[in-house]
């Protein structure tokens, strides 16, 4: 191996540590929320830890994306790191719940940035692209592994060290990646002054946040017909009108609209909404599915095997992009997910270990994993070099999207379900009138299952798991839109793309 490819290769493992330790930073410190409610209280700001940086994470991605096709992919990738290591930092030092929660924002704003650009740099710092299209699919699986290894690291990390060292964990990682980076990384950017659309940037940002915030509280926070929610919407209708006029006319658009007229963005866009509804939807509900129903000990019986098999998915599905078009691949993938959520519908309390994680490995494998490096290569297989940057972000920015409206939308179907069924056995079972909301619950079946007698906790497994089948209906009707949109892109195939006019990066 030559000097320049040792080089390539701390780019890649430097940029590999970047996004693990973005991607996996939801799920470590879910592990050590307990311990952080132990020192700060604040219970009714908890969901915040967690909202604070996804909304951040989406609301900047698309932004950054551009800033990063503009100005340069090592500028805003360091950036993204720098802010992600401050926010690490300072998290660690939070003196309570408020600091906590604006601390997590800025980590989720230098988020935004790592993963997007991510696989802009690995697209164009290798002269083959079919290596770059392979090694962005194991960069996907990547994001993954989080999800497997999050909750036991941040367990055992919190048990010996403390909830703080989750957060303090990430300086080592991140300042190691942004020096590699920062010497190993050459780029030569055009001459040419960019103009900001700043106008447009405002307009993106507001919407997002508007629509994300309706989808966060209502139902929960605020009833959905509130004028809170109802605002909320408004709001974010009135930023959308604007935002496409403003685009339309903007010299150098924030998000160019005319890549949606190629019929592979627009469809994978779609298609990662869609995915982003199956896998969010599976993370929230399928755990609770496997406490509450199926009366396991705990949520790994469901999210390893699914997780695992995800990450083989992406890998695999990244090779199979050489010999196979885009619209075989994601037919495939979303008749996956039609069939596994066709499963999860008819699954019972007397489902078998076995049967479960068969499930698991079809939805991860099949479904969920091949869009995670299938999306990333047709996005950036199908824009002009110089949105290279944007394009990449637009993948993770509507499965984002797609998760948080997915998880809401279930929610409201999944509640609305449970309640109804108790109502219905209620007076069969000796439920009293009064107790239904609290039973209605799914916290209940979740942590308090030996303050119920048998006969009622029976009945509330069986109602709770119809309720979640009944949620998952939403799975499926997305999954056959996206059979019926990946069947419409056309016959584009992965080919090496037109670097003419692109900024270039290589190994110093």
């Amino acid at each position: 191996m030559d000097f320049s490819k040792q080089k390539r290769g701390l780019i890649i493992l430097a940029m590999a540590l970047g996004l693990l330790m973005s991607s996996l930073d939801n799920t470590i410190v879910s592990a050590s929320i307990a311990k952080i409610l132990d020192d700060f209280g604040g219970f009714s700001q908890l969901s915040w830890v967690f909202t604070a940086y996804m909304l951040a994470t989406t609301s900047t991605m698309l932004v950054l994306g551009k800033m990063s096709d503009l100005f340069g992919r090592k500028l805003f990738y360091l950036i993204g790191i720098g802010l992600f290591i401050l926010g690490s930092a300072l998290c660690g030092v939070a003196q309570s719940m408020d600091q906590l929660i604006w601390f997590r924002a800025l980590q989720g704003i230098g988020a935004g940035a790592i993963f997007p650009i991510s696989f802009t740099i690995i697209f164009t710092i290798f002269k083959d692209p079919k290596d770059g299209a392979k090694l962005s699919g194991v960069m996907a699986g990547i994001f993954g592994l989080s999800s497997v290894a999050g909750p036991q690291l941040g367990t055992f990390i919190t048990e010996h060290w403390g909830w703080r060292w989750c957060f303090y964990v990430n300086l080592p990682i991140g300042i190691a990646s942004f020096l590699v980076l920062l010497f190993a990384l050459k780029e030569t950017r055009s001459e040419r002054k960019p103009k900001v659309d700043y106008l447009g940037t405002f307009l993106l940002v507001m919407t997002c946040l508007s629509v994300m915030l309706a989808m966060e509280w209502g139902g929960k926070d605020y009833a959905w017909s509130s004028w809170q929610i109802l605002g909320l919407f408004g709001v974010g209708l009135i930023g959308l009108i604007a935002f496409i006029q403003v685009e339309k006319r903007a010299e150098e658009p924030v998000l160019p609209l005319e890549i949606f007229r190629n019929r592979v963005v627009l469809g994978t866009s779609i298609i990662s909404f869609c995915q982003g509804v199956m896998m969010f939807g599976a993370i929230t509900y399928l755990p609770i599915f496997s406490v509450a129903v199926l009366n396991h000990a705990n949520t790994n019986s469901v999210l390893t095997p699914m997780m695992a098999s995800m990450i083989c998915g992406t890998i695999v599905s990244g090779m199979l992009m050489m010999k196979f078009k885009y619209r075989t691949l994601m037919t495939i993938s979303m008749l996956f997910g039609v069939a596994t959520s066709i499963l999860l519908i008819t699954a019972s309390r007397q489902i078998g270990n076995f049967e479960m994680i068969l499930i698991m490995i079809l939805l991860g494998f099949g479904a969920i994993g091949p869009m995670m490096s299938i999306g990333q290569n047709a996005m950036a297989n199908s824009v002009d070099p110089r949105y290279m940057g944007v394009s990449s972000s637009i993948v993770g920015f509507w499965r984002n999207i797609g998760g948080v409206m997915g998880a809401s939308v279930m929610a409201v179907i999944v509640n609305h379900q449970l309640k109804g069924f108790i109502e219905q056995g209620a007076a069969q079972n000796h439920i009293p009138a009064g107790q239904i909301n609290t039973l209605a619950n799914p916290e209940v079946l979740m942590h308090a299952t030996d303050k119920i007698p048998a006969t009622i906790l029976s009945f509330l497994r069986d109602s709770m798991g119809s309720a979640i089948n009944q949620g998952f209906i939403l799975s499926l009707c997305v999954a056959v839109i996206g059979v019926l949109v990946a069947l419409s892109i056309g016959n584009s195939k992965f080919q090496a793309p037109n670097r003419k006019g692109e900024t270039g990066m290589s190994a110093e």
